[in-house]
């Protein structure tokens, strides 16, 4: 029997932000949910934003319910657009 677990190392995208301030309020409501998460590059998208989103990232095993968290609300693009982007 092989069972698969999910690596606690591994992180994904489960947003990306223009606007750092709402970056911050999806890892802040992810924070309070308990899911441990980080945002990767919102300091560069304050100097050219049209080029550099905030991406908010989790742990893999956490990635159903931050994005359950998040409702779609959080994300200024949709989860098409992140898959596509991380290719």
């Amino acid at each position: 029997m092989t069972e698969s677990f999910a690596d606690p190392d591994k992180f994904v995208t489960v947003g990306k932000f223009l606007e750092p301030v709402n970056a911050q309020m999806a890892k802040g409501a992810l924070e309070s949910a308990g899911i441990e998460c980080f945002l990767q590059g919102e300091n560069a998208n304050s100097m050219l934003a049209p080029a550099f989103r905030a991406r908010l990232l989790v742990h893999q095993q956490d990635e159903a319910a931050a994005l359950e968290i998040l409702g779609g609300d959080g994300d200024e693009l949709t989860a098409a657009e992140i898959a596509d982007d991380e290719e």
